[in-house]
């Protein structure tokens, strides 16, 4: 099968699918969008992925879009390193998982990002041009508009940080069972959140788990994959290309 990966080297949610990619250790053609001239909201990139984000998986010429949905669906037709457990019952558990992923710690890490990062390109733009901006994501208008151009208020930073603490706390209980979030195997859903931990200890957040030996373990044995390794690779992180978050990291 052909496959295409439209992404961004930085995205968190490119970064989940480059994971399975690697894991598996499928060729893909890598196209890079570039954020900063907004290729991802052309007109050529929409009718392909209307939701205006990446990543985008090109299939024998057929686009699947999410995320999820996209890993999900390679471990379905690329079996052969099977990253979703055989028994029902902890295929659902892993599920539950990925689905809690998406709805917590995926969201949450959205307002330190912006927040610490990705602000400044909006700081200087007056009202209209921002809403300009905001109003062309087709996904995330509202969230454009509840950070403005002065950033989000304490109230949903601190939000946030509680999000992204009960995530790893969750992880923490599950991980005194085994070395990985569904037992014994590596799974979906450990690499569903891999992104997310990596951009928390990007943008000087690790503390958060210093109380928790079983993430910094499990992030350890993560970042010894090689797929991990292709994943993040130089450039990826944010923390590469500003270069005032290289104080954040510890």
């Amino acid at each position: 099968m052909n496959l295409e990966l439209y992404n961004a080297a930085y995205s968190t949610c490119s970064q989940k699918v480059r994971l399975c990619l690697h894991e598996k250790g499928l060729s893909f053609t890598d196209r890079i969008l570039d954020f900063r001239t907004q290729e991802h909201l052309s007109d050529i990139y929409l009718r392909i992925n209307p939701n205006g984000v990446v990543p985008t998986l090109i299939a024998d010429g057929r686009a699947v879009i999410d995320s999820s949905v996209i890993i999900e669906f390679l471990d379905e037709v690329f079996p052969e390193t099977a990253l979703t457990p055989k028994d029902p019952f902890a295929r659902a558990d892993m599920r539950a998982w990925l689905r809690y992923i998406e709805e917590v710690p995926t969201k949450a890490i959205r307002f330190p990002s912006f927040q610490k990062v990705f602000l400044r390109h909006f700081s200087d733009m007056d009202a209209d041009q921002f809403d300009a901006a905001a109003q062309s994501r087709p996904l995330r208008t509202a969230f454009y508009r509840k950070m403005g151009r002065d950033g989000f208020d304490d109230a949903e930073m601190d939000a946030s940080y509680a999000e992204l603490r009960q995530t790893v706390m969750r992880m923490a209980t599950r991980l005194r069972q085994g070395p990985w979030l569904c037992g014994a195997a590596l799974t979906l859903a450990d690499y569903c959140v891999t992104p997310t931990i990596d951009r928390m200890a990007d943008l000087g957040m690790a503390s958060l788990w210093d109380d928790l030996p079983e993430v910094a373990d499990w992030y350890a044995r993560i970042q010894a994959r090689p797929a991990f390794v292709a994943t993040f690779y130089a450039g990826s992180r944010v923390s590469d290309r500003y270069d005032d978050l290289q104080k954040e990291k510890p």
